[in-house]
């Protein structure tokens, strides 16, 4: 069982979303996700309790993986959840969104990995982050 978070923006919560159901679709794999989905929001918090959370959140995981879209580059919520995993000695597993070769400097540049949209990719890069 793999423990992990899914870094991503609650406006562009289709690409987790996918992502999430690719995983589940890999009867080869089983994971647990830490991460907050757009619909279960926690708007309602102060900056600091955000922040709070997401270390309670990123903590236990095993991989933290980055959706690498050009909508991360722009995300004060993204940047502070690389910066989460890198101080708690996360890997982190950039993922190209469906179809694009591009992703933002600063995911390309804390990613362990990067790989494309695609589950065997996805599944392998987690298990060799994971395990190392």
């Amino acid at each position: 069982m793999y423990h992990l978070f899914v870094s991503h923006a609650w406006s562009y919560s289709d690409d987790y979303t996918r992502l999430v159901r690719l995983l589940r679709r890999d009867g080869d794999f089983s994971f647990r996700n830490f991460s907050v989905p757009g619909h279960k929001g926690l708007s309602t918090r102060s900056n600091r309790q955000l922040e709070s959370e997401l270390y309670d959140q990123i903590r236990p995981v095993h991989v933290v993986i980055a959706l690498a879209g050009m909508y991360a580059a722009y995300s004060y919520w993204i940047q502070t959840e690389i910066d989460i995993a890198q101080e708690l000695g996360k890997p982190i597993l950039g993922v190209y969104l469906w179809g694009s070769q591009r992703a933002p400097q600063a995911i390309q540049a804390a990613a362990d990995l990067m790989v494309g949209w695609n589950t065997s990719s996805i599944v392998f890069a987690i298990r060799e982050l994971a395990d190392t």
